[in-house]
């Protein structure tokens, strides 16, 4: 690996829980970093949404009235890793 030195300024909360991650995992700030990098680089799309996608979707929508209400999907999460583990919520028809 080639090493780039590079100078950030983050807060002191951020630094805090890089040094936790960082120690929970046994390795540098800097692996834990380019972990992050790599995780964001998987789930956002730098190049820009994807406004016909968003098109499609919002039609789709308008349509169907079919979506996940807000509440469903945080009942969901937040059950996660419980003993009572909630099962993905199904679009219904709403408004």
């Amino acid at each position: 690996m080639n090493i780039i030195r590079r100078t950030l300024d983050i807060d002191a909360d951020t630094d805090a829980r890089l040094r936790e991650m960082a120690d929970e995992r046994g390795q540098e700030v800097a692996a834990v970093l380019a972990e992050a990098v790599a995780l964001l680089d998987s789930v956002v799309d730098i190049a820009g949404p994807d406004i016909a996608e968003d098109r499609r979707r919002l039609d789709e929508f308008r349509n169907t009235r079919a979506a996940v209400p807000l509440n469903d999907v945080k009942d969901w999460v937040a059950s996660w890793g419980s003993a009572k583990e909630l099962p993905r919520p199904a679009a219904r028809r709403i408004g």
